[in-house]
């Protein structure tokens, strides 16, 4: 990866645990990888507090989307002003990502959880966009009250709310 391939890329701040979360992450996503990992030399070290020698930066993809995890110090917390939105396409796909992401961390509402570093993601199946977007404000105002009440989204209860009667 040390090549760069797209514009824009999230660089996400970890007091010291940027390498252990790449791996967690990668673990979770198909078609994720672990890149380069540049360590603190010691002028790095000298400047930042971080020992010589330890990971400064890990660079990673997670299903194609590259990333760079920084070992910064605990200046800066994750706060859920960001947060990345895992699309998906299943019940399977919300129940899988909803659990593993969640693991050690927060679970929320309307699908949103905090991981155990304290990283927020939205787990959305793709169909709630569909049905919030329908034409008919009646169905889109069910679904949004049928979500509101969920903290993991539930395909099924909220296709029941889109078509009642």
């Amino acid at each position: 990866m040390a090549k760069i391939t797209q514009k824009i890329t999230p660089f996400l701040w970890f007091d010291t645990q940027a390498e252990e979360a790449v791996k967690f992450y990668t673990s979770i996503f198909k078609n994720s990888k672990v890149g380069s990992i540049s360590r603190y030399d010691e002028g790095g070290a000298k400047v930042s507090g971080r020992p010589k020698g330890s990971v400064m930066t890990v660079e990673f993809e997670l299903a194609g989307q590259e990333f760079t995890a920084l070992n910064g110090g605990p200046l800066f917390k994750f706060t859920e002003a960001i947060s990345f939105v895992v699309n998906c396409e299943t019940q399977q796909e919300v129940d899988e990502f909803w659990e593993k992401l969640s693991a050690g961390g927060h679970k929320s509402q309307c699908g949103w959880l905090k991981d155990k570093y304290g990283l927020s993601w939205q787990v959305v199946p793709t169909v709630l966009i569909e049905m919030l977007q329908d034409k008919d404000p009646t169905k889109a105002k069910r679904v949004m009250h049928a979500m509101l009440q969920m903290s993991k989204l539930d395909i099924a209860k909220m296709k029941q709310a889109y078509e009642q009667r």
